[in-house]
């Protein structure tokens, strides 16, 4: 291990970084995970940056995760889970379209990663990585340039959704809904690493995070947190409840304040966090269900968000495939009930959701691990040239169909940005 203190380097800690990016994009799989020094509550990711050259035989489904979970490793483990994984844990199915093709799961050793301090970085490895990092070349900036992104769900097909999920909830189907739908474009190229740095720069989010698999990319500029676990505390920060942000610090407190008083928002928000609170349940220790925060406002570049925070005491005998399997997907881009929800998405939408409400995390040779909520991220297959994001919202009974998809296009902000890109 090589501890260098940042200031020691002839660049800036931002300039070291986007360096290191470039480099570890390099090899065959990469994950990079990033905090942008934001303060949240419980706080954000440690920013951390892993490579290998190889696949050394990584697991392929849970039990197979499990077993490669009991090898002792100084390194942390770096993964991803699709949301397609329920198909894994309940009695569902996929058989929507997948322009990505992302495994259910992926998790790997890096050969060498960097661990950052406040004022320096670990580096574990191989020697001359440092060299390498300092030698490599960064793109001269340039914007990028996808001028159109076509919805996979039209507009009218998106209202009629939320009319029709409104209809299962009066009949009793569902309490909440979180419908998603997809922008794309094909046969396009994007430098990955520098369109990443640049939606990291307009949307600087708590759980950001950068992973190649392969051909395949991850950009993810997400504000959620999926779940955490440190010694036997499990927690779990659902976010339910958005509103833009004002263009003047007046604006902007009577938006924050709409938001704080908003009854529909409040209902969606308590709905997910008592669902959070059934799936801990199923692996916390008896009456260690507790919720520290109900109803947090935080603001970010372009939204207020509504964030509460649950927490639990894991009992002994759980691992983290059983903590997976109580508690993945994620409430907050499923709905209540879970499976019902589950299975009405499957129905309304019109493709795979893949890494999109999937999570991006690290287990640590301690066995804690921190994992995000995959949204605001663009995702990208290089081969093919194939480009998506995907936004959703929570239907409830109380939903004005155009608001819900106001608030779709209100999160695609910074993303369509990015791009340069206008929605056909």
């Amino acid at each position: 291990m090589l501890i260098v203190p940042l200031s020691s380097l002839s660049i800036t800690p931002a300039e070291f970084r986007a360096k290191a990016l470039h480099w570890a994009a390099r090899f065959a799989y990469c994950a990079y995970y990033e905090s942008n020094d934001l303060a949240y509550p419980q706080g954000a990711f440690s920013r951390l940056l892993g490579v290998r050259a190889t696949a050394a035989s990584p697991p392929t489904d849970l039990n197979e995760l499990r077993t490669w979970l009991e090898q002792p490793t100084n390194a942390p483990r770096c993964g991803i889970l699709s949301y397609e994984l329920k198909n894994q844990i309940e009695d569902l199915n996929s058989h929507h379209f997948d322009g990505l093709s992302f495994p259910n799961l992926h998790f790997f050793l890096p050969e060498s990663w960097l661990i950052w301090h406040s004022d320096s970085v670990e580096i574990h490895g191989l020697g001359g990585i440092l060299d390498e990092i300092l030698a490599t070349s960064v793109p001269a900036h340039a914007a990028v340039s996808v001028p159109q992104m076509r919805a996979r769900m039209p507009k009218t097909e998106y209202l009629a959704a939320v009319a029709a999920i409104q209809e299962d909830i009066l009949n009793g189907e569902v309490y909440e809904l979180n419908l998603c739908q997809e922008f794309y474009a094909e046969h396009v190229a994007i430098e990955p690493v520098s369109t990443f740095l640049q939606l990291n720069a307009a949307s600087p989010t708590p759980f950001a995070g950068f992973y190649k698999w392969q051909d395949r990319y991850l950009l993810c500029a997400s504000p959620e947190r999926f779940l955490r676990q440190q010694h036997d505390v499990l927690l779990s920060q659902p976010i339910k409840g958005t509103i833009r942000r004002g263009l003047t610090a007046e604006e902007d407190e009577e938006l924050c304040q709409q938001l704080r008083h908003n009854e529909k928002e409040q209902a969606e928000n308590l709905m997910i966090v008592d669902l959070v609170r059934n799936d801990l349940a199923r692996v916390a220790v008896t009456g260690s269900v507790q919720v520290p925060e109900l109803f947090g406002l935080y603001s970010f570049q372009h939204v207020w968000q509504m964030i509460s925070t649950v927490q639990a005491r894991r009992r002994p005998e759980c691992d983290f495939v059983d903590t997976l399997r109580a508690t993945f997907p994620m409430g907050s881009m499923t709905g209540a009930p879970k499976i019902r929800a589950m299975q009405l998405i499957e129905q309304y939408e019109h493709n795979r959701r893949g890494l999109y409400s999937g999570s991006l995390g690290v287990i640590w040779p301690s066995g804690n691990f921190d994992f995000n909520v995959v949204i605001r991220s663009l995702q990208f297959n290089a081969v093919t040239g194939y480009l998506s994001f995907q936004v959703g919202s929570a239907i409830t009974y109380d939903s004005v169909p155009e608001l819900e998809y106001e608030e779709c296009l209100l999160k695609a902000k910074a993303m369509l940005e990015v791009l340069g890109a206008e929605i056909i």
